[in-house]
């Protein structure tokens, strides 16, 4: 075999070989965001497959059952990505050690990536052969260690998501988050379920730039999704700061900041655009009738509101504004579903009870 091809295949071998590593490290291993554009590849190409069983044609519950398997076959399809390419880059490692032809080559490169039992011919190939074995079995070592990881944070994301039920009903809305703190008298209390969200905004922020496939991976109840539950949280504490005939709450507005900068965290990773200068003037996707819809509910409930609507109006405007578009890009980016303000006006009301021991009728 000529010495050109021989040092040509080594040179693509080891590019190709240098493509995995980077991928790999900078998926798993890298703890910060990164744009990985084999890893990305691979995404783009199974979310392909995927849009053909979760098409608008299809119901919710049809789509979300398919598009939970979505982060775990692209998990798997890193990993024979990973590994088909490390083949094919070690079979041109192989020609330049001196394999006769490309057939025999990619034999020996084959053998010892998957099964180790394959020795070369003269010293560049046996020093090739456990090389290969031992960044076959390093990627395989990788992804077995990163799922813990995942499914940690995962776990972490989504108590809160369902904790949030109890004092929001399930799926979780804002409105429901005022109307179920009036049934029990527990308005002071919600000063602690915006800490939590303020802390769940945080970790979120972090794990999910990093670990960017959880982004993807879906709650296990199809109507209570993470994106819906944090819209609730902070469209509530908008509501409460804004509406309610009771003192402001600083950590109601702690939460609301905390969820904004960590959304644009994820909305930054996602390229999602939204403006960063807005005012009560900025436009948002929920129409003034939507919110007076939504008062009048509140009212009705019993929920103490102030009198002058349009001053209410324009402070919930000033607060939604800030996260409108990166809540409302996410439910397209991620498929789930939108909070509808129009229903308010359908559904039952929460029942308010000062009887001890009775149970929140959500």
């Amino acid at each position: 075999m000529a010495i050109w091809i021989r040092v040509v295949s080594g040179a693509l071998g080891l590019w190709l070989q240098l493509l995995v590593l980077d991928a790999a490290i900078r998926t798993f291993l890298l703890p910060r965001a990164a744009s990985v554009r084999l890893s990305r590849l691979v995404s783009r190409l199974i979310g392909r497959f995927f849009r053909l069983f979760s098409g608008p044609k299809r119901t919710y519950k049809e789509r979300d059952r398919a598009l939970s398997l979505f982060p775990s076959i692209v998990l798997l399809s890193y990993q024979a990505t990973w590994l088909g390419l490390s083949y094919v880059a070690f079979g041109f490692g192989f020609v330049a050690a001196g394999a006769p032809s490309f057939s025999r080559a990619f034999e020996i490169s084959g053998t010892s990536i998957f099964t180790g039992t394959r020795f070369g011919t003269n010293g560049a190939q046996t020093s090739l052969v456990y090389v290969e074995g031992g960044l076959g079995l390093t990627l395989l070592a990788l992804l077995i260690a990163f799922i813990p990881s995942l499914y940690a944070a995962f776990q972490r994301r989504e108590v809160s998501v369902s904790r949030l039920s109890v004092r929001a009903g399930a799926p979780a809305t804002p409105w429901g988050i005022l109307e179920i703190a009036n049934s029990v008298n527990s308005y002071d209390l919600l000063d602690e379920l915006w800490r939590e969200w303020e802390q769940w905004f945080i970790e979120v922020g972090e794990t999910q730039t990093t670990l960017v496939i959880l982004n993807y991976y879906r709650s296990p109840t199809p109507n209570q999704t993470w994106i819906g539950s944090a819209a609730s949280v902070l469209d509530a504490a908008a509501l409460f700061n804004a509406a309610v005939d009771l003192a402001p709450s600083a950590t109601a507005g702690l939460c609301i900041r905390s969820g904004w900068l960590n959304l644009r965290r994820i909305a930054d990773y996602f390229k999602i655009s939204y403006e960063t200068k807005v005012n009560w003037k900025t436009p948002i996707t929920i129409s003034r009738a939507e919110f007076d819809i939504v008062l009048a509910r509140l009212e009705r409930g019993g929920v103490p509101l102030i009198t002058d609507r349009d001053t209410a109006w324009r402070d919930f405007v000033g607060w939604r504004a800030n996260y409108d578009a990166i809540i409302e890009a996410m439910y397209a980016q991620f498929n789930c579903p939108r909070t509808d303000w129009l229903s308010a006006a359908e559904l039952p009301l929460v029942e308010r009870s000062n009887q001890r021991g009775k149970n929140v009728d959500e």
